[in-house]
This record gives C-alpha cells, sequence and structure tokens, in this order.
C-alpha cells in the first residue's frame, strides 16, 4: 500500500494542535522512520542504477534480475544464495551490487545486525565507487536509528551531512531522529534545523523536519529556536 508523505504529516500536525502530545514518538516514531527512509533508498537507488547501468552485461545482468525477483517475492534464502553466487562469479558492477542487494535482504529478513555488519564492510571497501560506498553508510545509519546508539549513527554517516554531499539531506535527518530517540534534544533541533535552512532540501525531508521541530516545541523538552 502506497504511503502518502503530505497526509501523515497533516495527521502528526493535527495531533500536535489537540494537545495530546503524551506517546507521539512512540505512537508515530517507527512511521516517521519507514517515510524518511524511502529517501534514502531513492537516491541510494539511482546510485546503484546508474553503476548498474555503466556496468551492463547480459549474463549476469539477468542473473541479478532473477534475484531481485526472488527478494521480492520473499523468497529471501534463495535470493541471498542467488547474490552469493553473484558476488563470487559475477563481472563487472555486479558483485558490488549483490553484496548491497544481500545486506537489504538480511534487514527484510529482520536480522539488522547482519545487515548493518554487510552494509559497514562495503562502506570501508575502498575497491567500491565512493557514491556506492556512501549509499552503503546511509543504509547502515538508518537502521541503527533503531538498534543502535546515537554516536553509532553519528559514526556511520556524519561525515555525509555536509554542504554539497548528494546524501547530506537524509543524513542530517536520520541524525536528527537518532538524537530524539536518544533524548538529545538541543541536538535534534540542531540537526532538524539545518535541514530547514537548507534551500535544496527536498519538500519532503523539509516538512518531516518542521514537523518534529513543532513535536519538540510543543513538548516543552527544548526552548523554541531563535530567529
Amino acid at each position: 500500500m502506497a504511503f502518502n508523505d503530505d497526509s501523515f504529516i497533516r495527521e502528526v500536525n493535527e495531533e500536535l494542535r489537540s494537545d495530546q502530545m503524551k506517546g507521539a514518538w512512540r505512537r508515530f516514531g517507527r512511521y516517521i522512520i519507514v517515510v524518511a527512509i524511502l529517501i534514502v533508498v531513492g537516491t541510494a537507488g539511482k546510485v546503484l542504477y546508474e553503476y548498474w547501468d555503466d556496468n551492463r552485461s547480459s549474463s549476469a545482468g539477468d542473473q541479478f534480475l532473477a534475484a531481485m525477483k526472488l527478494a521480492d517475492e520473499n523468497k529471501n534464502d534463495e535470493a541471498l544464495a542467488a547474490l552469493d553466487k553473484l558476488e563470487k562469479e559475477g563481472h563487472g558492477a555486479y558483485p558490488v551490487l549483490a553484496r548491497m542487494r544481500a545486506a537489504t535482504v538480511q534487514a527484510q529478513k529482520g536480522d539488522a545486525a547482519a545487515a548493518i555488519a554487510a552494509f559497514n564492510e562495503i562502506g570501508k571497501d575502498n575497491g567500491v565507487p565512493a557514491a556506492v560506498r556512501d549509499a552503503a553508510k546511509m543504509r547502515a545509519g538508518w537502521l541503527l536509528i533503531e538498534s543502535g546508539t546515537y554516536e553509532q549513527v553519528s559514526a556511520a554517516i556524519e561525515e555525509m551531512a555536509v554542504p554539497g554531499n548528494a546524501f547530506r539531506h537524509s543524513a542530517r535527518e536520520a541524525l536528527g531522529l537518532a538524537a530524539y530517540k536518544a533524548g538529545n534534544i538541543v541536538q535534534a533541533r540542531q540537526w532538524f534545523q539545518s535541514i530547514v535552512d537548507d534551500t535544496d532540501s527536498p519538500r519532503n525531508v523539509t516538512n518531516r523536519a518542521h514537523m518534529m521541530l513543532d513535536l519538540i516545541t510543543a513538548s516543552g523538552k527544548a526552548p523554541a529556536a531563535q530567529g
């Protein structure tokens, strides 16, 4: 079922206006992360598609598409076996693409620890193109919001939360959510405000940042930003 970002934000804002703040993060936090991670997946997908498109070979391509189909059908073990074979025997871009997809399948299976380890390994591999390494680090960072600490999220992705980095919007949002989840409200406000202040931030990311700033202000946990 499609998830409508704008309607979700309106629902949370209505919750804020009705002063029913207690439990707002418990109710909406997981969905905020789900909605936001779509931006990461989209950006990473574009990077990986361009990498794949530049390195196509018909046989390996067919194997990769077949493995993706298995994953889409939730045949995770079969998909992992096919991706492992492609990683070992594939040519060109396909071993790297197989590693990325296999890590995603691990996450789909609910094994966040294995997925994070796999993404981190790709992120540290200097034999992998820089854009793909960054995509892997971002995926690890987003998974760590749920299962790790703010410090772990920061170590994974803060280096990308800088002007000019293609992943800066997603990195700032992930850092803001991780800080909020950790109770570091001042730091969370700073990250969300940096999204709002960046005129290049995508509209849906900016909307979610505004929503989180409203949530922080309405909760009374941090002073309103001066401006």
